[in-house]
């Protein structure tokens, strides 16, 4: 009896002591005693050390050895010297990967530093603190000289003269009512007492003309404004028509209206081969009686190629000059700059439109003296500011202007947030008689333009004659 109660203590101790044992491992597994090991960083993008980072905006990668976990709210304990965080997240939502956006400059050390615990990985466990540095390229020059070599001493006045005060000093222009006047201008000169100092016109009647109601060969509307010191800008409209054989009146720029195709303009022996010869050996005509008279011309032709490919799902071209891509467009530029260049047309300062997000469109360093962009209805002043940085980010060997503009933030306000545009260059209203109520810039809005010191008008302008 003694022996199988002294068993039985024996039996219940050696239970005991397996739970106790098997309860001990078991919070050690689950963190209990031992706590799991944090997440090690494995690299980063860029480097520690790395030098000539471009400056713009860039995206900054993070890698560690196992899955880690990233509150959106623990941004604001990472920092990086000299710079601006603007996001951070995990790749793909689930994973080892850490990307952070930076918006970054020219020529500038910095130190990102991502304290410890704000990441994580299993168990809440923490990762150490991970620090690098990187620097930045040095800003490139904008380009002294324009694309044409052979450019007319006149038009290298201007892009030297546009050169000189961009950063400091911005010209005001104005866009002519439909195409072939100074409507605009003078509604500025009457409620400011100052003219523009660039008056923008349009070849979009190319078709038509000459016809007693448009004659593009009648330059004196031009010719006043160069001789009284302004600068002359022209942008192209162009029309083609809505198919092979029509009418001759019977044209479009509207991709959705017309079987002209771009992606053919390049390709001898097309119907849009032939049409397309004929009107650019026509503007290569009426461009030229204004190079003959020393008036150089700010050209901005196939302008917002991309319209809204680049801005959301289903987004498309709104001109034929884009419809085709961004090859077919290249190309078309390319064309339309050797064939004027052919036909000794030197008169051109060459302006491309950008849509900030259509890099694939750019049609190269080459054939490109300006970079300008179009804003419509952004009236805060960092907005407008913040898509001037971008593009100099992207285009910083180009200046960068405001090619068109309606319903946009005052130049003060663009000023005051760096946005330091080469021009700007307000849409016209087809029925205005006075600044009042304009729907693309008012009284108040040219007023504000106007009292600026470094907003510069035609009556400060040099001859560049």
């Amino acid at each position: 009896m003694k022996k199988a109660i002294q068993w039985g203590l024996f039996l219940l101790f050696s239970v005991v002591l397996w739970t106790a044992c098997g309860s001990g491992d078991n919070d050690e597994e689950t963190g209990g005693g031992t706590s799991v090991e944090g997440p090690v960083m494995v690299s980063t993008t860029p480097v520690d050390g790395a030098t000539n980072i471009s400056a713009e905006s860039l995206s900054i990668s993070v890698k560690y050895d196992q899955n880690i976990s990233f509150v959106s709210s623990n941004l604001s304990k990472m920092t990086l010297t000299g710079g601006t965080l603007t996001d951070a997240r995990v790749n793909g939502g689930v994973g080892k990967e850490l990307l952070i956006d930076a918006t970054l400059e020219w020529g500038k050390t910095y130190t990102l530093t991502i304290p410890k615990g704000v990441v994580t990985g299993p168990s809440q466990s923490q990762a150490e603190q991970v620090r690098f540095s990187f620097t930045t390229v040095e800003k490139p020059v904008v380009s002294s000289s324009l694309v044409n070599p052979n450019a007319i001493t006149s038009a290298k006045k201007v892009y030297a003269y546009m050169l000189e005060n961009y950063g400091s000093k911005v010209l005001s222009g104005s866009m002519a009512n439909v195409n072939w006047n100074i409507a605009e201008a003078e509604l500025v000169h009457a409620a400011t007492g100052k003219y523009p100092a660039i008056a923008f016109f349009d070849y979009i009647h190319l078709f038509a003309s000459p016809a007693n109601w448009i004659d593009y060969s009648q330059t004196k509307v031009v010719e006043d404004w160069w001789n009284s010191n302004g600068l002359v800008g022209a942008s192209w409209h162009w029309m083609v028509p809505v198919s092979e054989g029509a009418a001759a009146d019977d044209v479009t720029y509207e991709p959705s209206k017309t079987t002209f195709q771009a992606k053919n303009v390049t390709v001898d022996g097309t119907w849009e081969n032939r049409v397309a010869k004929a009107d650019l050996e026509k503007m290569a005509g009426y461009l030229k009686l204004l190079q003959v008279k020393g008036i150089p011309v700010i050209w901005r032709p196939l302008h917002e190629a991309a319209g809204n490919i680049y801005e959301f799902t289903g987004g498309t071209a709104w001109f034929w000059w884009g419809y085709d891509g961004a090859e077919s467009y290249k190309k078309l530029w390319i064309y339309m700059f050797d064939y004027f260049k052919a036909q000794g047309v030197n008169n051109l300062i060459w302006v491309w439109t950008t849509q900030t997000r259509d890099a694939a469109f750019y049609p190269g360093d080459n054939y490109v003296d300006i970079i300008g962009r179009d804003i419509y209805d952004q009236t805060t002043g960092s907005v407008n500011a913040s898509q001037y940085s971008t593009i100099t980010g992207s285009y910083p060997q180009k200046m960068v202007a405001l090619s068109e503009c309606g319903n946009v933030a005052k130049i003060s306000a663009q000023w005051q947030s760096a946005a330091r545009w080469s021009f700007f260059m307000p849409w016209y209203q087809y029925d205005a008689t006075t600044l009042d109520g304009h729907m693309h810039a008012n009284t108040a809005w040219w007023t504000d333009a106007m009292s600026q010191t470094y907003v510069l008008n035609r009556s400060q302008l040099p001859s560049m004659k």
